[in-house]
């Protein structure tokens, strides 16, 4: 086996959006379906009835689905960079305050079965959104939206309520993906596993149980856009672990498999010499975390949250767990991203009992504090729960607490948590796209996607507009780092650490180094067999 690793350039910002050529969808590599394993698992349920659908979906695995399917006006770009037309001709900001921002449509857009795309779909896709505001909080990403307007059948013209220089990302996003009104209700979601829509591909599901098995990927014959797509068909298989995706690419019953490795099989691949499997590395923007429900009695008390802060020994976590795979964060923006402050180090410094137990005295907080710390069993890799038995072993080892963990699968655990069910609960976070307002609003705005009760004024009402009231992201940094500075001392979260992406690939499948965009998701228009672009 040859090791082949792409380290993707540092994250600096975000840039002006500009123009780019239509790459059409021309190509693709004949011959047999490439098939991709991933051990993300989606189910149809009563809480979760349409996981497919753009005004629900806010998962890195259920938009690894609708960005193969689903068009938007914007795309992340290969690699690293600002986004770029994608079902539109062209987008920019029209006046000098980034309030009103304008995208004319390609000539003639269509969806998968051939209805035409006017500037109408665009504004009922986002407003359906808005109006639905599911509590997913996916619909936040639009928040900043006043009204849309059309002109004609190309020109769509957004009044945003605020400055937004990020709002270029956020059409890039799947909530904001065109969906055609004689498949999508305008006030309620579409229930099951049906997609619709114009990008590079069609999906067919396959569905077992309300489980969805298999995703076959067929390439769009009416897909019009930036992309150029490499392959014909592409089937994404479900796996219930991570040994059975590892057998399956061992046998060949798969060419490439995504998250979530184990950190063994990474190590194993990465340091195996020979053999038909490849490992991709990729800079990923990847960030773990612990979330609270601050209004729940056992952690109200903010120097519970604190002292917690103050145990936790990161770089111990990481070593234990992950090695050389992850390290330690101690913001909720990662190390590579504009805006990135040390808050939590530069708070609390490195971990101490002493510390911690004096932040509890003070307050006249009773130890041991006894809680319960919940983690999902199998959405973020076998190895979360190594992670959370540390986090115990260090929490208690203190005699300042008696934490116990419970794993959750993650149909109920994800519906628990908006709820309110958990006092302190383990989370990971891909970012929506490449910038820090996507590592800050959707945990700190309202309609925040934690549905969290920490609500606070002047981060909502000053720092997150005046943030992104900077197209200039340097210019941004000190509204960003008092929000971060205020997260420490408020602590309703606690970042852990930030991690590295990896594929796995069979060595006759090329386009693998592009196969994952800077936000860590798929782009399965990259892949091919034989010789790469």
């Amino acid at each position: 086996m040859n090791r082949k690793t792409l380290v993707l350039p540092a994250v600096v910002g975000l840039l002006a959006p500009v123009l780019a050529a239509c790459g059409g969808s021309d190509g693709g590599s004949g011959g047999d379906a490439i098939v991709v394993g991933t051990t993300d698992r989606f189910s149809v349920s009563k809480d979760a009835p349409a996981p497919l659908d753009p005004a629900y979906a806010y998962d890195v695995g259920l938009w690894n689905i609708l960005r193969q399917t689903t068009q938007t006006l914007m795309v992340q770009p290969r690699g690293d960079g600002e986004p770029v037309p994608e079902a539109a001709e062209k987008c920019g900001f029209t006046d000098t305050g980034n309030e009103r921002y304008a995208c004319t449509l390609r000539d003639g857009l269509k969806f998968a079965n051939g209805d035409p795309i006017t500037a109408e779909d665009v504004k009922y896709s986002i407003e359906r959104a808005l109006a639905i505001k599911d509590d997913t909080g996916v619909f936040a990403l639009m928040s900043t939206v006043d009204t849309i307007e059309t002109k004609g059948d190309r020109e769509v013209i957004f009044h945003l309520k605020t400055a937004d220089a990020t709002f270029p990302y956020k059409l890039s996003t799947p909530v904001a993906g065109i969906v055609n009104s004689d498949q999508y209700p305008k006030d309620k979601l579409r229930a099951g596993f049906e997609l619709d829509g114009s990008g590079p591909y069609t999906m067919k599901a396959e569905v077992k149980d309300d489980t969805l098995t298999k995703a076959v990927f067929t390439k769009n014959p009416n897909y019009k856009g930036s992309l150029k797509v490499n392959n014909d068909k592409v089937e994404m298989v479900f796996f219930d672990d991570a040994e059975a995706m590892g057998a399956a690419i061992d046998k060949g019953d798969i060419d490439l498999m995504t998250r979530a490795m184990t950190p063994d099989q990474i190590k194993k691949l990465s340091n195996s010499t020979d053999g038909d499997v490849d490992l991709v590395e990729v800079a990923g923007l990847e960030i773990r975390y612990l979330g609270f429900n601050t209004a729940a009695p056992t952690v109200k008390d903010k120097a519970v949250r604190q002292a917690m802060a103050q145990l936790i020994n990161r770089s111990e976590l990481v070593s234990e767990v992950y090695g050389s795979q992850a390290e330690p964060l101690y913001s909720m923006v990662p190390a590579s991203i504009t805006g990135h402050s040390n808050s939590f180090f530069n708070k609390y410094g490195d971990a101490s009992p002493s510390k911690a137990k004096n932040l509890l005295e003070d307050a006249n907080v009773t130890t041991p504090v006894k809680l319960t710390l919940h983690y999902t069993t199998d959405h973020y890799g076998a190895a979360t729960k190594q992670e959370f038995e540390q986090l115990q072993k260090q929490l208690n080892g203190s005699g300042l607490f008696q934490v116990d963990i419970e794993g959750v699968p993650w149909d109920k655990f994800q519906t628990a948590q908006r709820k309110g069910a958990y006092d302190v609960y383990g989370m990971g976070w891909f970012p929506d796209f490449p910038d820090a307002d996507s590592f800050i609003a959707p945990f700190l705005d309202k309609d925040n996607t934690l549905n969290s009760p920490y609500l606070n004024p002047k981060i909502i009402d000053e720092l997150i507009p005046e943030s992104r009231g900077e197209a200039d992201r340097l210019s941004a940094v000190d509204s960003l780092t008092e929000i971060q500075n205020i997260t420490a001392l408020d602590v309703p979260v606690i970042p852990l650490w930030q991690g590295k992406q990896y594929v796995a690939t069979r060595s006759d499948v090329t386009g693998t180094a592009y196969v994952l965009n800077s936000s860590s998701s798929l782009q399965l228009w990259e892949l091919s067999r034989g010789v790469s672009d």
